[in-house]
């Protein structure tokens, strides 16, 4: 921001710094935000938040991470979201460069800074002091994040190629958390394009490292208009999987 100085002089206001204790304090609304706090307490480093929609999964993984990094004892140096480049294959009607064109999809990471600060301009003031970092999964090939927390959002609309990519840019002293619901993805299978994240967890369950939580309607806590909606929404899914399995029985000819 720039301003008049009284010589006449045309200055730059520098933003504040932004620190830890500028954050709200967030206590864990249901059972498994409360697991994922502990979890988180304990150490693990591997991490999958999975389930429906308003769980608040991606806010309590930020707001965790930007917790420790905050931290001037902290060993981690940055925090590093991921999205995937999938959703952006139809970018290209938008205008700006690829960073003006991306930035339309770090826009629920804004608000959730803006909410935890309190300010605005919390994001883009973390970004000028190398706190977070937003990437979509089109430019991570060759990379490495040491000293990181990774935060893969979205991760159903990542082919596994995409999910492979990004689970090997793991540096050293660097934890991942991923976000996301196999039941939202946004991938197009008339482009065979395939969700990755059922077959990422098969495999993941043969580490021990691994700590995945399963949030459920129980979870949300977006608002009981969003809970109901679900709700409903599952239970019409539930009947039409019912009547599709019923109808791939084979009939039997008298």
């Amino acid at each position: 921001m720039s301003r008049k100085a009284k010589n006449g002089e045309t200055t730059t206001r520098k933003k504040s710094c932004i620190k830890l204790d500028h954050m709200d304090v967030i206590e864990p609304l249901t059972d498994n935000q409360r697991k994922f706090f502990d979890s988180y307490r304990q150490g693990d480093y591997f991490i999958a938040l999975h389930g429906v929609a308003g769980t608040g999964k991606t806010f309590i993984a930020l707001y965790k991470a930007l917790e420790e990094v905050l931290d001037k004892g902290s060993s981690f140096e940055k925090i590093v979201i991921v999205r995937s480049s999938v959703q952006s294959r139809d970018m290209g009607h938008l205008p700006g460069d690829v960073s003006e064109k991306m930035s339309v999809f770090s826009q629920p990471y804004v608000q959730i800074c803006e909410n935890l600060f309190g300010r605005k301009d919390a994001w883009s003031v973390l970004e000028e002091q190398g706190v977070v970092e937003f990437i979509s999964t089109s430019f991570i090939r060759g990379m490495s994040f040491d000293d990181a927390i990774i935060i893969v959002d979205e991760m159903q609309n990542m082919t596994f190629e995409e999910i492979d990519t990004v689970m090997t840019r793991v540096g050293h002293q660097s934890k991942i958390i991923w976000c996301g619901d196999y039941r939202q993805t946004d991938l197009n299978k008339k482009k065979n394009d395939v969700s990755g994240i059922n077959k990422f967890f098969e495999i993941a369950y043969h580490m021990g490292a691994f700590t995945k939580i399963e949030f459920t309607a129980e979870d949300i806590v977006r608002s009981s208009l969003v809970r109901d909606y679900i709700v409903a929404k599952l239970q019409h899914e539930d009947a039409v999987y019912e009547i599709e399995k019923i109808s791939r029985i084979p009939k039997q000819v008298a």
